[in-house]
């Protein structure tokens, strides 16, 4: 595991962290965690373990995984190749479990649930004939393992993943108002986004629900 800077979300499309709510305490994850896309959005428990660097005091730091760090094949596994685990962790996540002239530190890290203020945010591209979503403010398990969209003159359409934390739904929905149903990869929970963008709905913009998971 070692440090980056890392502020536009990258391959998960959360866009800018900071704005939309991730912060700081962000991670890319390789390619063996990533889950081409589906462990977006989430949440590990990361201690820096049997290194100098690390700081003895601190117990863990939690993380939203938000990136991916691909394979560098000149390099050997420590690198983050497969199979192996590695966090690329955001510098001032990284800061607060070891120095960060160390670079690269030894971890012990496990799942945890994620935890978030509000509801899902949606947030939209494409055009009227193709709506194209990034899901982002996920609790619970923090990813997404399935997608629906159901506009108030249609039946439930599933979305396909495109990538990342993102779902796309090829169906002309311009002019009604659109819900969402979603289930979790992790824990299988389905829930339901009632009514999240009024019949005047536009790509480029993001809406906000009053679900999450648990």
């Amino acid at each position: 595991m070692y440090f980056s800077i890392d502020r536009v979300g990258g391959a998960c499309g959360y866009g800018n962290l900071l704005t939309n709510g991730y912060g700081t305490d962000t991670s890319t994850l390789s390619s063996t965690l990533f889950n081409n896309g589906y462990a977006c959005g989430t949440c590990y428990q990361i201690k820096c373990y049997g290194a100098s660097a690390c700081f003895r005091n601190v117990k863990f730091t939690t993380v939203t995984a938000t990136n991916l760090c691909p394979p560098n094949w000149s390099k050997d596994s420590n690198a983050g190749n497969p199979p192996r685990t590695h966090f690329d962790m955001a510098k001032p996540a990284f800061m607060k479990i070891a120095q960060w002239k160390a670079g690269i530190v030894p971890i012990m890290y496990r799942r945890v649930p994620c935890m978030r203020s509000g509801g899902l945010r949606f947030s939209f591209q494409g055009n009227g004939y193709w709506l194209l979503v990034y899901v982002m403010n996920a609790a619970g398990g923090g990813d997404i393992a399935s997608m629906w969209v159901k506009g108030t003159r249609s039946g439930w359409i599933k979305m396909s993943h495109n990538w990342g934390a993102s779902y796309q739904a090829f169906a002309t929905l311009k002019g009604q108002a659109l819900s969402f149903r979603l289930t979790s990869y992790t824990s299988k929970e389905t829930i339901f986004a009632w009514n999240v963008a009024t019949s005047n709905w536009n790509v480029g913009l993001t809406y906000k629900s009053n679900s999450n998971f648990h």
